[in-house]
């Protein structure tokens, strides 16, 4: 740990999206029945979020894939973001987490949670705002139209501490940080 720099707590996942649409309940006029477009293209990329839940500050990127050098590089980004601080980032067990090719910057330290519970990361509602609000009933003609609408959602995202703040403020990690 680094003498004398401030601490900071950040929760940190990875989350897909691509050209496959999974269909909501949708308000319309009574007796009528909405249309939605509907495709099944296997094409992905992925959106990488880190939040502090104590500030609502959230650091993303959008990345091709899940692997241990791009999650490298994510890391990378939040360090050099925060580079005066010593960042603690809670994490989930997926393969590129666990991977000895992972590099991990001096000025961060990863912290594994327990397997098998994504409910105790803070980030999974951030993917749900995000499929709810932006992605819902949608159809992309293409994957740089998803990365588009990624990169909306995510500003906006980013840009609303208080949203990130009322997604992440668990009564558990507030009590730590306190």
């Amino acid at each position: 740990m680094l003498r004398g720099c401030p601490f900071r707590l950040m929760f940190q996942d990875e989350g897909r999206f691509g050209r496959i649409t999974n269909p909501h309940s949708a308000w319309c006029q009574k007796g009528v029945r909405p249309q939605m477009g509907c495709q099944l293209v296997r094409e992905y990329t992925y959106a990488y979020a880190a939040l502090s839940p104590l500030d609502g500050d959230m650091d993303s990127f959008i990345l091709p894939n899940m692997y241990a050098d791009t999650l490298s590089v994510f890391l990378k980004e939040v360090a050099c973001r925060h580079n005066d601080e010593y960042i603690v980032i809670v994490l989930d067990r997926a393969p590129c987490h666990r991977s000895g090719e992972l590099t991990v910057p001096d000025n961060m330290q990863l912290i594994k949670q327990p397997p098998y519970s994504p409910e105790l990361n803070p980030v999974e509602h951030v993917w749900d705002e995000m499929k709810e609000k932006w992605f819902s009933n949608r159809t992309f003609e293409s994957m740089d139209a998803v990365e588009e609408q990624m990169i909306k959602a995510l500003n906006a995202l980013e840009n609303d501490h208080e949203r990130i703040k009322t997604m992440s403020q668990f009564p558990w990690i507030m009590r730590s940080l306190l």
